[in-house]
């Protein structure tokens, strides 16, 4: 099972993104080799929010028609929000947002060790980043 995350998916969706061709492959591979890809409706909330910004709304209904369907959705609930808010305030750091957060609590509590993100505060979590 790997998490994705809102870099991987804006990545994907931006042909002039640094990661887009890497992106691209590993998502590729990543379908083509029957993984379960799995995310949190906060890192869905995020990437529609900054695909709808930066790209316009057709981003965001190809990440919706395109996307979605292959990924598993996890519900962050009340318990996880709260996990979510505390890791932020014990952090103590401006750049690791509540949406970072809540997938790291996502991913611990199903067991998950391997993420797909350009986002290199997983690795500082201690997570496996692909590509």
């Amino acid at each position: 099972m790997i998490f994705v995350d809102s870099s991987a998916f804006l990545a994907i969706l931006s042909i002039g993104d640094l990661y887009h061709q890497r992106a691209r492959i590993c998502w590729t591979n990543l379908l083509e080799e029957d993984w379960t890809m799995l995310t949190n409706n906060y890192v869905i909330v995020e990437s529609m929010a900054i695909a709808q910004k930066r790209f316009g709304i057709e981003k965001v209904r190809d990440f919706q028609k395109n996307l979605l369907p292959f990924l598993e959705i996890q519900w962050v609930d009340e318990e996880g929000h709260k996990f979510a808010v505390d890791h932020v305030l014990s952090a103590n750091r401006r750049q690791l947002s509540l949406v970072d957060c809540s997938s790291f609590e996502t991913m611990r509590r199903l067991g998950i060790e391997t993420v797909f993100t350009f986002d290199t505060h997983f690795r500082e979590e201690g997570f496996e980043i692909i590509p």
